[in-house]
């Protein structure tokens, strides 16, 4: 197999050629489907709120990598339907121009596959994030077949991974695994917890606030009845108070 890899020069190669700016819009085209664009907003969501509070992270979706070696942005970009650049800023970008961000790629990339981009993401997207990207994992998922496969960059070449008994993958990067539930590709925890997106979390904070109100009023009925019960027993003469 013919590598592709290169290595990113220190300076443009040719003198008259003139960088573009940094910060270049995406030439990605929409999304595959509906369920593409779906699928790849939850990946995206749920990373994003998980790792609320970390500040050394860009995930994207459907945003191109310029990855020129002669800093061109009309040669050698991809557009990943999910990945994740670790040991940067967290800041909003309009793509990723990798002579402009200290010569990082991704870190993971996930490709949701269709019928037809399913040969380019396990063939020619496999063999540039393992050659030129390398990219430690790599993962594909079909939304249709809910086929995961997944792959580790071990000594330049990428070896798959093997399941859980769950049937979840590891990412060593993310140290989280990846794994199907209710159709969709979905983040899950060393422990096994699913990483929630954003209806969900607003879900169980109303499941929280629900049993607390129900709380309130079992205390309250309770306590209701407890006056009930003095107010009757004051009927009868007695002193509740002396019953303590």
């Amino acid at each position: 197999m013919t590598s592709l890899a290169f290595s990113m020069p220190v300076e443009i190669v040719d003198p008259d050629v003139v960088a573009p700016p940094a910060d270049l819009d995406s030439n990605e085209p929409p999304m595959e489907s509906y369920v593409h664009l779906i699928q790849m907003l939850l990946l995206l969501e749920s990373l994003e709120l998980f790792w609320k509070e970390r500040t050394d992270f860009f995930a994207a979706g459907n945003l191109t990598i310029y990855f020129s070696p002669r800093q061109l942005k009309s040669e050698h970009f991809r557009g990943p339907d999910f990945f994740v650049v670790l040991g940067t800023e967290r800041r909003p970008r309009k793509s990723w121009v990798v002579w402009e961000e200290d010569g990082r790629y991704p870190n993971v990339i996930v490709e949701v596959l269709s019928d037809s981009t399913e040969s380019i993401d396990r063939g020619l997207k496999k063999q540039t994030y393992q050659d030129v990207f390398r990219t430690p994992d790599y993962f594909w998922f079909h939304p249709e077949t809910l086929e995961l496969s997944g792959f580790h960059l071990v000594d330049g070449q990428y070896e798959p991974l093997s399941p859980d008994a769950s049937g979840r993958l590891w990412s060593a990067q993310l140290e989280l695994f990846l794994g199907v539930e209710q159709g969709q590709l979905r983040f899950f925890t060393r422990e096994g917890a699913l990483v929630p997106a954003g209806k969900e979390l607003a879900q169980r904070a109303e499941s929280a606030e629900q049993r607390a109100e129900s709380a309130e009023q079992r205390a309250e009925s309770a306590e209701q009845r407890a006056a009930r019960l003095a107010e009757k027993l004051r009927e009868l003469g007695v002193d509740p108070d002396t019953l303590k």
